[in-house]
């Protein structure tokens, strides 16, 4: 597999992960000889190491910041909890969505306990209605969203869809099943449709303004011509 990358400079890498991989392995992990990482797939494709500056979960494909150096991390994870960066998001999700919707519902943070303040800006960029049943409905309908986060709690893109009852399709652990088995059956897509597409920001060391954005996977590809739907520039 080659990776795209996105920008590359002195300080950071900016490439695009694939759908169903890993950034890295927990210390932990039983899954390091089964499983290649996205840093151990760069070290092995560019032959060094590098150092995530924020997270992207496994299913969700998409663009991702890493460091060249541990000291230059710091620096640009700033711009996330300083909330300096703008992340655009794109999902596929049930129904059809409100054209604008604010979402605010606290989301648990990593220790699964106490729930913390969370802020995800909705809008409605396509829709469709498929006459495929799913039930208990004779007939099924989509949207394609655009999401911008405005915090960066685990799994808040997909807890707050899921909250609005608009989950995102392949997402096994908050969405709807019945409708995952739809779009497998129907069109062979597996994959879980969030897709992280843009990050802008100013670079903090040479003050250079920077739009970055990922390709969509092949699923994302074959949905835009079989549903008709705009894609997103």
């Amino acid at each position: 597999m080659s990776l795209e990358i996105i920008f590359e400079d002195s300080f950071i890498i900016c490439v695009a992960k694939p759908n169903n991989m890993l950034v890295h392995h927990s210390h932990h992990s039983r899954n390091k000889i089964e499983e290649t990482s996205l840093l151990q797939l760069l070290k092995k494709e560019l032959q060094a190491d590098f150092y995530p500056i924020h997270r992207l979960d496994r299913k969700t494909s998409g663009i991702i910041l890493l460091a060249k150096k541990k000291e230059f991390v710091a620096k640009f994870q700033e711009l996330f909890t300083n909330n300096d960066i703008q992340k655009t998001y794109y999902g596929i999700v049930r129904g059809h969505s409100p054209l604008t919707k604010t979402i605010d519902t606290p989301v648990k943070g990593r220790d699964g306990k106490v729930h913390k303040e969370a802020l995800t800006y909705l809008q409605t960029i396509d829709k469709i209605t498929l006459n495929i049943p799913v039930k208990p409905y004779d007939s099924s309908r989509y949207s394609l969203v655009k999401l911008l986060p405005k915090t960066g709690r685990m799994h808040q893109l997909r807890v707050h869809m899921n909250k609005i009852s608009h989950p995102l399709i392949g997402d096994t652990k908050y969405g709807d099943k019945n409708h995952d088995t739809m779009f497998l059956e129907n069109f062979g897509w597996k994959n879980m449709f969030l897709h992280a597409h843009t990050l802008e920001f100013t670079h903090p060391h040479n003050e250079e303004k920077l739009l970055l954005k990922a390709t969509f996977p092949k699923d994302w590809i074959d949905l835009f011509e079989q549903f008709n739907f705009t894609v997103p520039i």
